[in-house]
Formats: C-alpha cells, structure tokens, sequence
C-alpha cells in the first residue's frame, strides 16, 4: 500500500497540520532506503520521528532526514537496544514503536490521537494487518496479530537478539484501526531473514546455555509447521500458506542446525 506525500521530502511536521500532542515515533532501521519513505509518510503527523540506524549501506539516513526525521545512528546493537537508544532521547511522554516495514493507516491515527489526549490505559496494542508476497492474510495466527507499540517513555525492550518484547506489566488496551504491514520483500527475502533470525535466536540459546538433540532438529520445525499450517488454518491461503508454513518450519530447523554448529564448534577449541 502506497500512503500519501510518500515521495514527499518536507519535513513530517510540515505534512499534516493540527498534530496530536505528545507522540514520539521510533523507527530501528537497516538498509530500508526502498520501505522507509512509505513508512514516514504515514506518522506524519506524529510530533516527532526518531530513525535509529544500524548502520546502513544505502540511501536510508538520507531518506530519513528528507522527511524531517531526527536520525542516531547505534551499529552491532540488537533491534531492542536501537529502540531503547531512540526511547532515550525521544522528547515526548508517549513513544509508538514502527518497523519501516509498516504503516500506519488513517484509522489508526485517530486511534493514536484520541489515546494520548485522554489515556485510559498505561499502554496500547495495534491490530496488525499483514501482507505476504502480494495478498493480505486475515487468517490463522497473522489474521490475530496484535502487538504492543504505544507506550509511555519510560518503557524499555528486552535485548534479546530476536523477538524483542516490551519489559513492563501494566493495563493495555487495544487501539481501533490497522497497522499495515508486510514483512517479506519477497521469497527470498524471507529465506534470507530466516537463516539471518536463525543465527541470531543460536547465540541466544547458546549465550543460555541450551543444548540440541536430533528431537530439536526433527520435531521443533515438523510441528512449527504443522501448528501454522493444519492447527492455524493457513492452509485456506493456498500456495501462499504453503510457500510461507514451509519457510517458517526451515526457519526452526536453521536455528537449531546453527546452534548445533556453534556448539560443535566451541568444543573443538
């Protein structure tokens, strides 16, 4: 989905007049020069926009400062400690934490306004919308997807290298509208990131002290598949569902097969 003013250079404040108050936006980003102007331009009406930069090789600092947005650039981090590196300096009491690979839709904006001018809960989830290689998916698990991203400042992320979660056990509400997004550019983008996920969810487990067994190798990716493709129904989404349950299963076995590696490594030393 393409959003307004999203080849728009001017600055966010300047984009959309009557900005809610007190919302700063932090974006982690890395190498998304193709995602990240869609994404902007959907916040801006936001007051602020952090991008925390991992240390891009393409135009996406450029971009950023383009639209106006304060750009910190935090390389060899974790995604959960870019955000906290954004948190940190966001000059606002309530942060909403994006991907480039989202946008927020008109309804969600509403959404976010009516929130912050009068909170009636210490933090928020979105409803995600996700897309996957052309077509919306509103079943299974992914037609479910609810996260947490608005949230007081003084909120922090875990750092763990994947699935990072927001630290905190307070009431949360759930925001009308949709987040739009679409996490794969492609199939092979999503092989690339799961292989990428991969190794990082091994130096999780390992840095844990976890161990691999030929049952981690078989079972953990027959019933991660088994679980999204039967259980979950994405089945009903045809080849899609297939292609993604399949990629998703491989994901599990290069986690435990990096791990495994990793290990074997470590005792050859």
């Amino acid at each position: 989905m393409t959003y307004p003013n999203s080849n728009v250079g001017l600055p966010l404040a300047e984009h959309v007049p009557d900005r809610p108050a007190g919302v700063s936006v932090v974006i982690p980003t890395l190498n998304e020069a193709d995602r990240l102007p869609d994404c902007l331009a959907s916040v801006a009406w936001a007051d602020e926009v952090i991008v925390v930069d991992g240390g891009s090789t393409d135009a996406t600092t450029d971009i950023a400062r383009r639209f106006g947005a304060r750009v910190l650039v935090v390389t060899g981090a974790t995604i959960g400690r870019q955000k906290n590196a954004a948190i940190e300096v966001a000059t606002h009491p309530w942060i909403l934490a994006l991907d480039a690979d989202e946008r927020v839709t008109p309804e969600l904006q509403e959404s976010i306004e009516a929130a912050v001018r009068e909170p009636a809960r210490t933090a928020y989830r979105v409803h995600m919308r996700n897309h996957y290689l052309g077509a919306r998916y509103e079943r299974g698990a992914w037609g479910r997807d609810y996260h947490v991203r608005l949230f007081p400042k003084t909120s922090r992320w875990t750092t763990d290298r994947v699935h990072e979660r927001l630290d905190m056990q307070v009431p949360v509400a759930n925001l009308s509208g949709r987040l739009d997004h679409e996490s794969y550019r492609d199939l092979a983008h999503q092989m690339d990131k799961c292989v990428r996920y991969g190794a990082w969810g091994a130096a999780d487990m390992q840095e844990k002290g976890s161990t691999v067994t030929l049952r981690h190798l078989l079972l953990h990716p027959l019933w991660r598949f088994v679980k999204t493709y039967l259980v979950q129904g994405m089945w009903r989404e045809g080849m899609r569902g297939f292609l993604f349950c399949s990629t998703y299963a491989w994901g599990a076995f290069a986690k435990y097969a990096l791990l495994w590696d990793a290990q074997r490594k470590t005792r050859s030393l």
